[in-house]
């Protein structure tokens, strides 16, 4: 059978042009890579290569902050302030310097000297703001002796001992340090060695610290180094259970006290 030459020749002319569109069609792999697939590497000549634009590659996960350490709440306190002068003025704090009484200072047994505090007498609603540069009270039914000057800001003096509410001003763990319990304040220091004597075999360290106030020399005698002030209560608590002690719990001072002994 005899092929009409015209439609061979659509025939041929169709394929070739065909396969030619498929051939214009067909990806160059060796020119552009795949999008999701990761460049080459070129870890032997950068150490730090830098990846190419529009590159799928993840990027250096940054690392995590740590979160600043929240600021303490502020302490508060209730009890009763007393206030103290003469013959005290011009003496020695607990914290080296020379008391005034005419500065807004106070004395209290366990916070941190320089914390700045605000005194409310709660019967009148009077404040004052002092700050710490002595130990005291030694009087278990008081939190703070106020100087003069803050007593009269709040007017404590007449009554001499007034109810009164404490705010620690700023951010300061009052709490945080180390403490140590007073078992006992003697005239005699025979007394004072005897108790350390007794104690020692159970109790460790054991102070002694010679106090010279306006009334005569005390050999004071504390017990233990703790950690924490409310280890502190805990201890106190335990001292007075086994030995029969009214413990006091003091601050232990970084201040070089002169007439300590271990």
């Amino acid at each position: 059978m005899t092929l009409d030459r015209s439609l061979v020749f659509s025939f041929i002319l169709g394929s070739t042009l065909m396969a030619a569109g498929c051939a214009a069609k067909r990806p160059i792999a060796d020119r552009q890579p795949p999008v999701n697939s990761p460049p080459p590497s070129t870890a032997a000549e950068t150490p730090n290569p830098t990846p190419p634009p529009n590159s799928t590659a993840a990027p250096k996960p940054k690392r995590a902050k740590t979160p600043p350490t929240p600021a303490p709440a502020g302490y508060t306190e209730e009890g009763k302030a007393s206030w103290y002068g003469n013959p005290f003025n011009g003496r020695r704090a607990s914290n080296g310097e020379i008391y005034d009484m005419y500065k807004l200072t106070a004395a209290h047994r366990t916070m941190p000297f320089d914390t700045m505090v605000k005194v409310t007498n709660l019967n009148n609603g009077k404040t004052t703001t002092v700050r710490i540069t002595d130990r005291g009270p030694f009087v278990d039914n008081r939190i703070i002796d106020l100087s003069l000057a803050a007593a009269r800001e709040i007017d404590s003096i007449g009554p001499g001992v007034v109810p009164v509410r404490l705010e620690v001003l700023g951010n300061v763990d009052v709490t945080a340090g180390y403490f140590t319990v007073q078992v006992g304040a003697f005239k005699d220091r025979g007394n004072a060695e005897r108790l350390r004597e007794r104690l020692s075999a159970s109790y460790s360290p054991i102070f002694i610290q010679t106090y010279d106030s306006p009334d005569g020399t005390f050999y004071r005698v504390r017990v233990g180094k703790i950690s924490g002030e409310d280890a502190a209560h805990d201890f106190g608590e335990q001292l007075r259970a086994k030995e029969g002690f009214s413990p006091m719990i003091l601050r232990l001072d970084e201040v070089a006290t002169p007439g300590v002994a271990k």
